[in-house]
């Protein structure tokens, strides 16, 4: 069986979590749920790093601001896990090329990534802080639901996958008039600060 759709998918994984999917795939390997699973997934101080880092994810995405700074840093990071990971998963499997998978890893976790990037900030936009919390767990729940679910029907989850990745990518495109407001708040807290810094400066 070809390993495409697992590469698929945890590349679509990988652009929400890429830490839950380097832990996840690793439980599965070194419990022996799946075969599929490379043994350099499955090294102890692979799993206890990626849980660590999960769990900093896991607090710097739901809070209100400090996800979006937190998406920026990983906005290369993500589709590198993706392409590591769909590399690793063709070279166990032997049925696909490694550059291909990481080709396609990549690319789809980069894409899973910008919408998740643009929709934090459409959502930063709101005075409540509460819709963080729901779409970070929403978004945690679904990368562990999915990926388990591709471990046993890869083809049923990429197509799953392929739709959710689909639907973001057309809800961000509503949502961009929304984004670039937020930017443009953004920039203008910036330039108030550094007016008010000039202002606070004692004269020379």
């Amino acid at each position: 069986m070809s390993v495409l759709p697992l590469v698929f998918t945890s590349g679509w994984a990988s652009g929400i979590n890429a830490y839950a999917v380097v832990l996840l795939l690793g439980i599965f390997g070194a419990t022996g749920l799946s075969d599929d699973v490379p043994e350099s997934l499955q090294r102890p101080e692979i799993l206890i790093t990626a849980g660590v880092l999960f769990l900093c994810e896991a607090v710097a995405d739901k809070i209100p601001y400090v996800d979006s700074v937190w998406d920026s840093v990983h906005t290369v990071i993500r589709p590198a896990a993706g392409a590591w990971v769909g590399a690793l998963l063709a070279g166990q499997s032997g049925s696909l090329s490694d550059l291909a998978a990481g080709a396609i890893g990549g690319s789809t976790a980069l894409a899973s990534h910008t919408v998740k990037a643009g929709t934090r900030m459409a959502i930063n936009t709101s005075p409540e802080p509460f819709s963080n919390f729901v779409m970070s767990t929403a978004e945690d729940l679904g990368v562990a639901g999915i990926l388990t679910f591709a471990m046993f029907h890869p083809e049923a989850a990429a197509i799953i996958a392929g739709v959710l990745l689909l639907a973001g990518l057309l809800a961000l495109f509503f949502l961009i008039s929304r984004i670039r407001r937020f930017l443009r708040r953004r920039a203008q807290r910036r330039e108030e600060k550094h007016l008010a810094a000039r202002v606070g400066q004692p004269p020379d």
